[in-house]
C-alpha cells in the first residue's frame, strides 16, 4: 500500500485565504484546514500578504488576519523571482496564454524558486503548471465556479 508523502512546505494563494476567511466550504479551503491541522509548513510571501490585509475591512479582522500570518513561513522575493515571473508571463504569451493577472506570474515565481507547491483555487496558475513547471497541490474535486452574474436590483 502507497503512503502519500507529506509535504514540506505549501504556498497559499490568496485566492485560498479569501475562501477560508470568508468560511467558504471549497475542496482548497478543506485542504488548506487539513495542513494547518497537520501542522504543515504553510508559506506566504509579500504579494499575498498584500493582496489579503488589502481586502480586511474591519481594523480588528485586519490585526486578527496580521497576526496569524505571522505563523507562516515567510518567502523572500528577491530580483530573481520578478524576473523569472515576467519570463513565465512572457513564455506563455509567446504560446497564445494570457495571464488575466500578472501577479500571479509572481506568486509562481516563488514556488518555482523555492521548489514548493502552490494550493490555489485560480485558473491562471494551470497553464503555469502544464508548462512552466509550476508543482501544485493536488485536489481531487475542483469546485464549479459560481456565476459572476449578478442578481436583478443590484448594481
Amino acid at each position: 500500500m502507497a503512503q502519500e508523502a507529506k509535504l514540506t512546505m505549501v504556498l497559499v494563494d490568496t485566492t485560498v485565504w479569501i475562501d477560508f476567511f470568508a468560511a467558504k466550504s471549497t475542496p482548497e479551503v478543506a485542504e488548506l484546514e487539513r495542513l494547518l491541522n497537520e501542522g504543515e509548513d504553510i508559506c506566504t510571501c509579500g504579494v499575498i500578504l498584500a493582496e489579503v490585509l488589502q481586502g480586511i475591512r474591519g481594523d480588528e479582522d485586519y490585526q486578527r488576519t496580521l497576526s496569524r500570518f505571522e505563523t507562516f513561513l515567510f518567502l523572500p522575493m528577491n530580483r530573481q523571482v520578478f524576473v523569472r515571473a515576467a519570463e513565465l508571463y512572457r513564455f506563455l504569451r509567446h504560446r497564445g496564454v494570457t495571464i488575466r493577472k500578472p501577479v500571479d506570474c509572481m506568486i509562481a515565481s516563488v514556488a518555482i524558486e523555492h521548489d514548493i507547491a502552490l494550493l490555489h483555487n485560480d485558473r491562471d496558475f494551470d497553464p503555469m503548471e502544464t508548462h512552466c513547471g509550476l508543482k501544485v497541490v493536488g485536489i481531487s474535486e475542483k469546485p464549479k465556479k459560481p456565476s459572476r452574474r449578478r442578481p436583478e436590483g443590484r448594481s
